[in-house]
């Protein structure tokens, strides 16, 4: 879900790095994502990326259309989630089991397609927050999560407890606490991509808690909803 990371991971912008393309948005900064790599020409960028920085660049597919030119190189949207790749399993046929810890939001400046040195893509990327810069405080954004995460009907979220958990942690900053929220509370990939995109945390923490109003004003008019209102026997859920 998320680990604080025990030292500061840089990564070396003047390099093009591997793109792992997905349907969703699956990463954001300082949350893990699990992932199983079984296609070959991801196979071979796991093993290069072992062999290097150990770096990946969590991209997302555009449009709707990504499925009929999968196989070629569908077009990607433009901001990236760069993964630090800190556990590792070898399986049987060239496959890994990789766990893969949010660093940075980047932007995607030039794919680099396929050739004889790499079968997957790669790109050229560059950083959209602003390097070796303390974080903004975030006034009052902690207290009034950990408030708003307090209400009965989002209290009831399979991982609220958990998160809630985190609040009273020091190694673990408000900003670590936005990119959690957004990973395990938020459903909706849309929106995760949407935070993704965000460069500025203040703007990340509104959209955070406006996504948060939402969810438990509809769960609040589930629960007062009577089952004789169902249109066609059906609810909410």
């Amino acid at each position: 879900m998320i680990a604080p990371m025990s030292e500061v991971v840089r990564v070396d912008f003047s390099k093009p790095m591997p793109l792992f393309p997905l349907p969703d948005t699956v990463l954001l900064p300082h949350a893990v994502q699990p992932l199983h790599i079984f296609e070959s020409r991801y196979q071979e960028m796991v093993n290069h990326c072992l062999d290097g920085a150990g770096q990946i660049a969590m991209a997302c597919f555009e449009g709707f259309k990504w499925k009929d030119h999968y196989h070629d190189s569908p077009p990607l949207r433009p901001v990236v989630c760069v993964g630090q790749i800190v556990q590792h399993e070898s399986l049987s046929e060239g496959r890994h089991n990789i766990l893969l810890h949010g660093v940075c939001r980047a932007r995607i400046e030039e794919v680099v397609e396929p050739d004889d040195d790499h079968s997957y893509r790669m790109a050229r990327l560059a950083p959209i927050e602003k390097i070796d810069e303390d974080p903004p405080s975030l006034d009052g954004v902690r207290e009034n999560l950990r408030t708003m995460l307090k209400r009965p009907h989002l209290r009831r979220m399979r991982a609220a407890k958990h998160v809630t958990e985190w609040f009273d942690r020091e190694d673990v900053s408000t900003l670590a606490l936005l990119e959690l929220i957004g990973s395990v509370l938020l459903y909706d990939s849309e929106l995760k991509y949407l935070l993704l995109a965000e460069p500025s945390p203040n703007r990340r923490a509104d959209i955070i808690m406006s996504e948060l109003h939402h969810i438990d004003r509809v769960v609040g008019l589930a629960d007062r909803q009577d089952s004789k209102s169902w249109p066609k026997g059906m609810s909410w859920n």
